[in-house]
């Protein structure tokens, strides 16, 4: 398995890869920097266990390819799935006011890293007959409020264009590729950001529907994108209400 997304703590590929060292995969994780991926795998169980760091700058393409030759030489040719985290929103703009730079950082750091990554890591995926996992966002899905937040939106819907994409074209090579389009998770930065009583998808809620979607439980699904809708928390702390 390759997780990429990993490099800070409290995040959504942080539970994802934790999930997968759970089920007895050996699982390689991308950060941004060696120091971020050596850290997170750390966590995950440090030396000795089945996670394994790497780094990359998952925006430029030429150090993706490097990414995809380092993983081959040092675990194989083969690739069970790749679950594609890495992205972010960024603070939003009404378009009449949005600067190149908005545009630009948007597109790159959620649809560029996707296309590169799923270009880099296909012949891997083929191989184990395996699967690809992306990450949309409820952004992205038809009748969404998208006002402010235009670049944001328009990456994520590449995203999900570029998994049924992949979907449609790897068929025939026994590959399968799908996207999960989330609300706001809840991560360390959202609850920084927004507090810890806002409505959130939980992390473990995340991991479990991407587990599931590289399973041979789903072994029929591709091409789709699956909503996980954000929810609050019931006054108890037992169970979450409907937002």
């Amino acid at each position: 398995m390759l997780v990429t997304g990993i490099g800070r703590r409290g995040q959504a590929g942080e539970a994802v890869a934790k999930a997968f060292l759970e089920n007895g995969d050996r699982v390689v994780i991308v950060g941004h920097s060696a120091a971020e991926a050596e850290e997170r795998a750390a966590d995950l169980g440090g030396s000795g266990s089945n996670v394994f760091p790497f780094a990359a700058d998952l925006a430029n393409a030429r150090d993706v390819e490097r990414l995809a030759r380092d993983v081959r030489a040092a675990h194989g040719s083969s690739v069970h799935a790749v679950v594609h985290l890495a992205g972010g929103w960024m603070q939003g703009a009404p378009i009449a006011e949005s600067t190149d730079a908005y545009w630009e950082q948007s597109i790159a750091a959620n649809l560029m890293t996707a296309a590169y990554t799923a270009r880099a890591f296909i012949p891997a995926v083929r191989e184990a007959r395996g699967a690809f996992v992306f990450f949309a966002s409820e952004a992205a899905l038809p009748g969404a409020s998208v006002g402010g937040m235009a670049a944001y939106a328009a990456a994520k819907q590449g995203v999900v264009a570029v998994a049924r994409g992949l979907a449609q074209e790897e068929a025939r090579n026994g590959v399968r590729s799908n996207a999960l389009a989330p609300g706001s998770i809840r991560t360390a930065s959202n609850e920084a950001a927004m507090g810890a009583d806002a409505a959130y998808v939980e992390r473990e809620e995340v991991a479990a529907a991407v587990l599931w979607l590289c399973s041979g439980a789903a072994s029929a699904v591709t091409g789709e994108v699956i909503r996980l809708k954000a929810r609050r928390r019931a006054a108890s702390g037992q169970g979450t209400t409907g937002e």
